[in-house]
């Protein structure tokens, strides 16, 4: 086989190798034995024409592209381990020529691993994150459990922001009422912003009993297009004015919310503590992200090919809608539900594609260069954690990622936690 790689940039070139006459022969007759049985010629019975009569009427020309999809494989894999090149994405492949009695030369566009150079990635000085928890803190979420807690009551008075109404209701425009307008022992909290702009600002004030008329300007691009822009009243009859009743701050309120505590206090610090754990998990991610982020910035990366990072937005986007199909969301219900469409996706994961190639080059690159290797025990321990995630069996992981797969994610991560691990955070 004859290898040759021509650059053409920095990162991408055409990679010139050859196919043996002999290999080439063997594959025409391997291309004419696949379509052979599907050929009607009179005078043969289907399926039992010769190659040299297939030849005189449909000429060898018919069957180079199928000869060529069975050599490609093995003579490109041949050809790249040959010429010692790294490719990294899928190539686009050329004949060159394919004569009769010549060895057949073919062409492969690729693109080239980028060289990187590593700066520093260790004892990175990094942010420091403020974990302390505050009584402010505490206090909200108590606010927010008795808020859960809060049952609404009968008001013997005016409502206010944050009361409910139990209202009938009728619009009408120019004095006609228009359809959809209508309601009855409808609930509405004032203060929801749920209604047009304006109308729950004016049954603040009102009692039970109150027959009031409500003037609103529909929104100029309101979803019936005959009301968009246009002035309109509503006739409101108040039926009900209730408030919402929150439980005291008390033992008795800590034990409905949470029956593994008896007193107040006790709920006190079990929040203490949640709120201590979040905040560590986000001040762990937030140190990782940006000792991550350093160690890009302060390395060199060759140009990165466009193919690399094309690649990347489609793997992402892959990945992303196979997580969704898991949860019973197909493509074409996915888009239908978010309203967007495939270009859509496609602009959303190519927003940082290039920084994520980018931090996977430098992973890489770091693994090379402190030997890290992924130990049995490391993808054993792996093929459990995916088993447990995804409701699969070890048998079942096995038979969908391999080994080489696990070993490089594997390692990969633990370059991650070199680099974060040694992270310093500052004064």
């Amino acid at each position: 086989m004859s290898v040759n790689y021509e650059q053409t940039s920095t990162n991408e070139g055409i990679l010139h190798f050859t196919v043996a006459k002999e290999d080439a022969d063997k594959a025409l007759k391997q291309a004419f034995n696949r379509v052979k049985k599907d050929v009607t010629i009179p005078g043969f019975r289907k399926g039992k024409i010769n190659y040299q009569m297939f030849v005189k009427m449909f000429g060898e020309q018919s069957l180079i592209e199928d000869a060529v999809n069975i050599v490609l494989p093995e003579a490109y894999t041949k050809a790249v381990e040959e010429s010692g090149l790294e490719i990294v994405v899928q190539p686009r492949f050329d004949i060159e020529s394919a004569n009769k009695g010549e060895d057949w030369k073919l062409l492969a566009y690729v693109a080239t691993k980028p060289e990187v150079k590593l700066g520093q990635y260790k004892d990175l000085t990094v942010s420091k994150q403020d974990v302390e928890v505050s009584e402010e803190e505490i206090n909200e979420r108590l606010e927010s459990a008795r808020f859960n807690l809060s049952e609404l009551a009968l008001k013997d008075g005016a409502a206010e922001e944050g009361d409910t109404v139990v209202i009938d209701f009728e619009g009408f425009k120019d004095g006609e009422a228009f359809a959809g307008g209508k309601g009855e022992n409808h609930s509405l909290e004032l203060g929801s912003n749920s209604f047009i702009p304006g109308f729950e600002d004016q049954l603040v004030g009102t009692k039970e009993g109150d027959e009031v008329e409500v003037n609103v300007t529909f929104p100029a691009e309101y979803q019936a297009e005959e009301l968009a822009g246009q002035d309109a009243v509503f006739k409101v009859k108040v039926h009900e004015v209730k408030t919402k009743e929150v439980p005291e701050l008390d033992d008795e309120f800590a034990k409905d919310v949470d029956d593994e505590v008896e007193t107040l206090d006790e709920l006190k610090e079990k929040y203490r503590k949640q709120i201590a754990e979040q905040k560590e998990a986000a001040a762990k991610e937030a140190r990782e992200e940006e000792a991550l982020r350093k160690a890009v910035e302060n390395a060199e990366i060759a140009d990165l090919p466009h193919e690399m990072v094309h690649e990347e937005v489609h793997r992402q986007m892959e990945h992303y809608l196979n997580e969704m199909q898991r949860s019973g969301i197909s493509p074409e219900m996915y888009y239908q539900l978010t309203g967007t469409t495939e270009a859509d996706l496609h602009h959303q994961f190519e927003q940082d594609a290039d920084t994520r190639v980018k931090t996977n080059l430098i992973l890489e690159q770091i693994v090379k260069d402190e030997n890290i290797t992924a130990e049995v025990e490391d993808v054993e321990k792996e093929i459990a954690t995916l088993a447990e995630t995804y409701g699969m069996t070890v048998e079942e992981v096995k038979n969908v990622v391999t080994e080489d797969m696990l070993k490089n994610d594997i390692a990969l991560k633990k370059a991650m936690d070199l680099i974060t691990e040694t992270a310093v955070e500052e004064a």
